[in-house]
């Protein structure tokens, strides 16, 4: 069998394979709910193979959402509709994982198809929340610099919108650090000019992080895993590097964290990204290296380029995102160009074989 294939066991968790549905936001909630949309999205990668499916950004508190249509989990009517979805998930034979997030000054923008700028707060946009008063891009309005107050009601808006993924029935949960949202606002120098103890060196800095994720340990089974997404790096001199990225997992890993789910860039709205396939791998590959389970994402898009890097012990997870939503049954196709025989839907068995 291929590493691709081979299942891997996290905690009390086990993936039937390597491959992950990457959260990706669909801007298609009412009011942070989810609905049929979210249903079929989520649920067609199950039928399609993966071993895990991520739902996308679910923001914590409403301010929290990147549009007004984000997914939410700041309310107990939030859980109906989610468990929906974990519960068809798993009926699927694969496992439902959730990522929980807040936006902080990358808020109140309009959907992606209706241009994505900065909503104004008297046409459907609310006040964003920030280290500092460092706007994501030039011109928008300045965020609001958070007081303690305010850090604590993030830290307990994470923690509850824990205790409400595990009522959903999610067995896998993810906390968003990455991007350019608010837990990456705190790492990153260059949108972090606090002067407290929130600011300044490596040590303020990710104390925000490991605040949210020691609340979120406490509300979540030991059993189910806990995975953290990062931006190894902002791409942009003086800002948050991979050097800090190992040393930060190390001491995730520390504080109970499963796995890191290693992305990039999404802070500095002119960084200069070299894209290309696989160009994120070094960074799951270095920060593996410290010990603890990682995830690599960013333009794979074939199985022999997944498989590559699971033989060469890049990382333990592959996380597709763009590819899976070209083709969501890349897992079957996949099994079948590395001559793995894996379960189909009993659905589509007449399609099992060409």
């Amino acid at each position: 069998m291929s590493r691709l294939f081979s299942p891997l066991t996290i905690k009390g968790i086990t993936l039937r394979n390597r491959i992950v549905t990457s959260p990706m936001c669909q801007y298609s909630a009412t009011d942070g709910k989810a609905n049929d949309w979210h249903l079929v999205h989520l649920g067609t990668r199950a039928v399609g193979g993966v071993g895990l499916v991520i739902a996308e950004a679910t923001a914590v508190l409403p301010e929290g959402r990147i549009t007004p249509g984000d997914l939410g989990l700041w309310s107990d009517e939030h859980i109906d509709g989610l468990r929906r979805i974990a519960h068809f998930i798993h009926s699927q034979g694969a496992v439902a994982a959730i990522q929980i997030a807040h936006a902080g000054r990358k808020a109140s923008c309009a959907v992606p198809w209706q241009g994505g700028r900065q909503l104004d707060q008297n046409n459907g946009g609310w006040q964003t929340v920030a280290p500092g008063d460092i706007p994501f891009l030039p011109g928008e309005r300045a965020p609001e610099p958070l007081s303690r107050e305010g850090i604590q009601r993030i830290i307990s808006g994470f923690a509850s919108a824990a205790v409400r993924a595990l009522a959903a029935d999610f067995r896998v949960i993810e906390i968003h650090g990455a991007h350019g949202y608010l837990l990456h606002e705190f790492l990153s120098p260059l949108s972090n000019n606090r002067t407290d103890e929130y600011g300044g060196s490596f040590e303020n800095r990710i104390r925000l992080l490991t605040q949210v994720t020691e609340a979120v340990r406490k509300e979540w089974p030991a059993s189910n895993p806990l995975f953290v997404r990062i931006s190894a790096t902002d791409w942009s001199e003086g800002g948050w590097s991979l050097e800090e990225s190992v040393k930060l997992a190390g001491i995730l890993k520390d504080m109970g964290v499963d796995l890191i789910d290693c992305s990039s860039g999404g802070n500095i709205h002119d960084a200069k990204i070299p894209v290309a396939p696989v160009y994120q791998v070094p960074f799951s590959d270095a920060i593996r290296k410290t010990g603890i389970l990682t995830g690599a994402v960013g333009f794979i898009t074939t199985a022999p380029q997944a498989e590559t890097i699971l033989q060469e012990e890049k990382a333990d997870l592959v996380l597709l995102a763009k590819e899976l939503l070209r083709n969501p049954y890349f897992a079957l196709n996949a099994a079948r160009d590395l001559g793995d025989d894996v379960e189909w839907p009993v659905q589509y068995l007449r399609a099992k074989k060409a």
